[in-house]
């Protein structure tokens, strides 16, 4: 898909929590809806089970945060950095990220689909064995970056720079060859053929003479 998603707006918030020092908590079992969170501390927090809704987080840190079978449901993040930290079978879907800070960002299992991604810096982040159909990727920087195992299904792409991504095993049947970036990108032989089908090759069997 060429065009990129419209932008979504922030959920609307009922409270908020301003400046929380929460370095190291562990969050599990918490619950929040409709919250604000504004410059709050999360670096080394531990997360199992909590579940945020329609909460936004704003200039948050998230460094060396550890989040495993937790929900972030149409969540918006905007500001925040989230260097080294690890996501484990969490359900991300609808949220959104706005000039976010990632660096060696892990997420392995989980639904992220409809995920706001756009513009995103992720050349150092690894996605393994998650769903994000229907991603807004489009602009992403995902040079070198893993991406495996990823079902992109009507994923926005367009403009996304995959060179040198390990793609392999991911459904890339959303990618427009002529959009994004691929040079050196790392594919299976059944990804090199629909792509060569997206760019209007017809891939056939080699023939007996």
């Amino acid at each position: 898909m060429a065009d990129r998603r419209s932008a979504r707006s922030e959920p609307t918030t009922t409270s908020e929590i301003e400046d929380a020092d929460w370095y190291g908590h562990d969050l599990s079992g918490q619950s929040h809806a409709r919250v604000s969170f504004i410059g709050v501390e999360l670096t080394e927090a531990t997360n199992r089970g909590a579940v945020f809704s329609e909460c936004t987080f704003r200039d948050c840190d998230f460094n060396a945060s550890s989040h495993v079978d937790a929900a972030f449901l149409n969540c918006a993040f905007t500001g925040c950095s989230f260097f080294d930290a690890t996501f484990g079978d969490c359900k991300v879907v609808g949220s959104t990220f706005d000039r976010c800070r990632f660096g060696a960002f892990t997420v392995s299992g989980g639904d992220w689909s409809l995920v706001g991604l756009a513009g995103a810096d992720l050349r150092r982040a690894t996605f393994a064995g998650v769903r994000m159909r229907e991603a807004d990727l489009s602009g992403a920087r995902c040079q070198d970056a893993v991406l495996r195992g990823v079902d992109l299904a009507g994923a926005w792409l367009a403009g996304a720079d995959l060179s040198g991504a390990d793609l392999r095993d991911s459904d890339l049947s959303a990618i427009e060859p002529l959009t994004v970036q691929l040079a050196g990108a790392i594919v299976d032989v059944d990804q090199a053929i629909v792509i060569a089908g997206a760019l209007g090759l017809d891939v056939r069997p080699d023939e007996d003479p």
